[in-house]
């Protein structure tokens, strides 16, 4: 599903916002009564959370990936935890070449960096890892779930989006209220500009992220026709304009979206038309095999922070024993 345009701001949604209230008032209750469920279990391995707390794409996988890039730079052998959201998988397995249709399209990303695992049930998941030599886990999302016992948990914020309206499902795109969520983190991380009033952060260290492409040059002065169905669209449509592409055309699918080969070709047509270049992002790539990635080119990005030592502190403090 796309985000409904109310849950963006500015405001608080207006009369759908407040007609949709009680309802929020039910998710806060349900979140509140999960989190509170029984004691976490430790798994014997740090387990460190790269959650967010809104709805949508806030850049929680490329933060994954720079903290996974960290942890072997430190000597450890990190391996990923994920659900596996849009996959039939329920797990624990571990991402060795199966389709996105299987295991999801993120954990397709994260086994690039390190061993990535599928588990609905997190503790098998940590179960597994641990059988499997990972001397640390990092879960890419996993925030509001409660079974693990988390030594050091990231909130991840989207400069340009926020907490949005400030409200909570479905009256706005918060999983839970901010303060709550803050009370169970260690850092924060703003990914992009901020151009959107940030929640106060209160005593956590906040980390301040931008996205760079991994080969600038790659789509300089080219035409392209953009798609993508990632939880911000927009975000990679700027992306690679920032990058100097002449992006004649886009289009937005929802996140996750599974492709079909008719709208695969419909967008070669457009692009064909428009004397384009159809391009697209590594996690939309990872829902697209054979045929249908057949003349689609990638716009490759990574996550910088603006202080890469205070990141390897905060994993430091994390790892000790």
């Amino acid at each position: 599903m796309r985000a409904p345009e109310f849950w963006a701001g500015p405001g608080r949604g207006g009369w759908r916002g407040a007609a949709l209230a009680p309802l929020s008032a039910l998710w806060r209750l349900a979140t509140r009564r999960r989190l509170a469920r029984g004691l976490p279990f430790d798994p014997g391995i740090p387990v460190i959370c790269i959650g967010n707390v809104t709805a949508g794409g806030t850049g929680k996988t490329p933060f994954a990936l720079l903290v996974a890039q960290r942890l072997i730079a430190l000597g450890r052998q990190p391996h990923f935890l994920s659900r596996g959201h849009g996959g039939s998988a329920a797990g624990p397995l571990q991402v060795m070449g199966q389709g996105a249709d299987v295991v999801g399209d993120e954990p397709l990303l994260l086994a690039r960096a390190a061993p990535a695992w599928v588990a609905r049930d997190r503790v098998a998941g940590a179960k597994a890892i641990r059988a499997a030599g990972g001397d640390v886990i990092v879960m890419d999302d996993g925030f509001q779930n409660p079974a693990l016992k988390k030594r050091l948990s990231f909130l991840v914020l989207d400069g340009g989006a926020g907490l949005g309206n400030g409200r909570v499902i479905p009256a706005g795109p918060l999983r839970e209220d901010w303060l709550e969520a803050r009370a169970r983190a260690q850092a924060i991380v703003i990914v992009g500009a901020e151009t959107r009033a940030m929640p106060d952060t209160g005593s956590l260290p906040v980390l301040r992220a931008a996205i760079r492409p991994l080969d600038p040059a790659a789509f300089a002065g080219r035409r392209v026709f953009a798609f993508a169905g990632i939880g911000r669209p927009a975000k990679f449509f700027d992306s690679l304009a920032g990058a100097g592409a002449v992006v004649v055309a886009t289009r937005a699918f929802a996140d996750h979206h599974p492709y079909t080969p008719a709208e695969i070709e419909a967008v070669r047509a457009k692009a064909r038309a428009l004397d384009a270049v159809p391009v697209t992002t590594a996690k939309d790539a990872a829902r697209l095999s054979g045929d249908r990635a057949r003349g689609i080119e990638v716009f490759e990005i990574g996550l910088a922070v603006d202080s890469p030592a205070s990141l390897d502190q905060l994993l430091g403090v994390c790892l000790r024993d």
